[in-house]
């Protein structure tokens, strides 16, 4: 009799430190996501964005999601974890993946040549002292995943930079007249541009993700978007990402949005990097050409965090993706990496990768890997952590640091185990 007291008694704390233990982690879930909300709402009601959105997913779970605010103010369309934003250089590394799949089944070569596909490119130039002087070597496919190319974006602080900002204005003026100006143009417009240093020499920013794509278009023999999406999109069931909007899927389509002096926003409608979105793709830009969604992009995420695999999808090899998120840049290299969202940060495979959590201010795994998007949308990988963060809004030039910063804080914050 007093065995079986015994046992019930056991039993019954059993059952009281379960309950216990649910709820608190219940309430420890409801302060997570109550402070998420804060976070992700306050940017909307204080008007920095009109729109955000942000996804979190921990170990193949989702842990949050939540939306506010418009996606497009002027037609009245709230935004939604199914709203299509285009991504900017948020399409990085995606195209970073796509090089990675040739390159792991022997089709291209890391240090092959630019030139070797693209004959554009053979006898570049770099810029030095007021004159255009011989590259030393030739660019192989390894700078242009490194941005150690030398090849630059439109920028007026530097000659290359003006020259490359007067191409793609050209290319937009005739884009205007309604001319098709594909990826061969585009190549051979960048090619034309010296380089800003002798290749390898640091790192800096610039239309090298671009060049991948025609790359991967002259390895394959398909379009860039043909590759995608027999590749990646589709395997990763990404439905809503490509570098167009369908006509029916228009309504899903977040304005972006510059802001005035004065604070208001106007949708934006001039074109930053020559990118097209309409249906009528002849240049698919792969460092800032995809539209994709909150879902979707999640898809490519965890296939990374989880070793090149996706519900049983075999995309990557585990160690290409272990390849890819680890830093590539040498000290020399690194010095030129100086803006304030890489801090403590290194450089490869067209990402980010942390490697000081002090320097950087994130209590982040180091290893801990992504990019971000002109537009304010940004996106956290973690191997080991198994975890993914998303964050979308739609504002030009968007400083979101802070935001992110917080965000992150957050959502490692409330890991337990």
């Amino acid at each position: 009799m007093t065995d079986n007291a015994e046992n019930i008694t056991d039993n019954t704390k059993s059952v009281i430190d379960n309950i216990k233990s649910y709820w608190e982690g219940q309430i420890q879930m409801y302060d997570f996501k109550a402070t998420m909300d804060k976070l992700v709402r306050k940017e909307v009601t204080e008007g920095n964005v009109k729109g955000a959105s942000a996804l979190v997913i921990h170990r193949g779970q989702e842990i949050y999601h939540g939306a506010f605010g418009q996606a497009d103010a002027e037609r009245g369309i709230p935004m939604g974890r199914d709203t299509i934003i285009r991504l900017y250089s948020m399409t990085k590394p995606v195209t970073a993946a796509a090089v990675m799949i040739l390159a792991q089944r022997g089709e291209l070569d890391l240090w092959d040549p630019v030139s070797k596909y693209l004959s554009c490119f053979h006898g570049q130039k770099v810029w030095r002292n007021g004159t255009e002087v011989p590259a030393k070597r030739r660019n192989t496919v390894y700078d242009l995943l490194n941005m150690t190319s030398g090849i630059t974006y439109p920028d007026e602080a530097h000659e290359p930079g003006r020259r490359m900002k007067a191409v793609v204005e050209e290319f937009v003026r005739r884009r205007r007249a309604g001319e098709r100006v594909d990826t061969r143009e585009y190549m051979r417009g960048i090619a034309s541009v010296p380089l800003c240093f002798q290749p390898g020499e640091r790192w800096l920013y610039g239309f090298s993700a671009d060049v991948l794509g025609g790359i991967i278009e002259a390895v394959s023999g398909m379009t860039f978007g043909e590759f995608l999406k027999k590749e990646i999109f589709a395997p990763l069931e990404m439905e809503d990402t490509g570098f167009f909007v369908p006509g029916q899927k228009q309504g899903r389509l977040a304005q972006y949005y510059d802001v005035l002096e004065d604070g208001s926003f106007v949708p934006h409608t001039d074109s930053h990097l020559g990118e097209y979105f309409g249906e009528d793709v002849a240049f698919e830009s792969g460092g800032a050409g995809l539209v994709s969604t909150l879902d979707d992009y999640s898809h490519f995420a965890s296939m990374m965090v989880h070793g090149g695999s996706y519900k049983g999808k075999h995309i990557l090899g585990r160690r290409t993706v272990e390849f890819m998120g680890q830093n590539r840049l040498s000290e020399k290299q690194r010095q030129s990496l100086d803006w304030d969202s890489a801090k403590g940060y290194g450089y490869g495979c067209l990402m980010r990768v942390l490697t000081d959590q002090g320097t950087a201010g994130t209590i982040a795994s180091p290893g801990e890997y992504g990019w971000d998007g002109w537009t304010g949308n940004y996106v956290t990988m973690d191997p080991h952590e198994d975890l993914v963060i998303l964050y979308f809004v739609q504002r030009c030039g968007a400083d979101v640091l802070s935001t992110v910063r917080k965000l992150r804080m957050a959502v490692y914050g409330s890991l337990e185990n």
